[in-house]
C-alpha cells in the first residue's frame, strides 16, 4: 500500500503569496510538489530551471524527497545582494555630513 501524507508549498511576493497544503505520496520530491501544487500557474515568471527553495527555511535542492509536515518554500529572486546593503547605507550617511 502507497503511503500518502500532507506537505505545502509556499511562495510570497510583496503583493501576493501562494500557499497548498495537500496530499502527496511517499517518495514525492520537492519539484514534482511544487509542478503538482499549482504556483507555476500562479506566478507564471517562475520556471523550475532557476527556482530557489528551501524546506523550512533551510536551502533545498529540488529533487529532494518530501517528508509528512514538509514545507516548500519558493524564493524569488534577490533584487539586490544584501551584502551590499549596509555599505550603501553607510556611504549615502557619510555623503550627507
Amino acid at each position: 500500500m502507497v503511503k500518502t501524507f500532507e506537505i505545502s508549498v509556499a511562495c510570497a511576493y510583496p503583493n501576493d503569496g501562494f500557499w497548498q497544503t495537500m496530499s502527496v505520496i511517499e517518495g514525492t520530491t520537492a519539484l514534482e510538489a511544487i509542478k503538482k501544487s499549482g504556483v507555476l500557474e500562479h506566478f507564471k515568471e517562475l520556471e523550475t530551471d532557476t527556482l530557489s527553495i528551501g524546506i523550512y527555511a533551510l536551502p533545498a535542492k529540488l529533487d529532494v524527497v518530501l517528508v509528512e509536515g514538509d514545507r516548500v518554500e519558493i524564493y524569488r529572486p534577490l533584487l539586490v545582494d544584501p551584502k551590499t546593503v549596509p555599505r550603501k547605507a553607510k556611504l549615502k550617511t557619510k555623503k550627507k555630513k
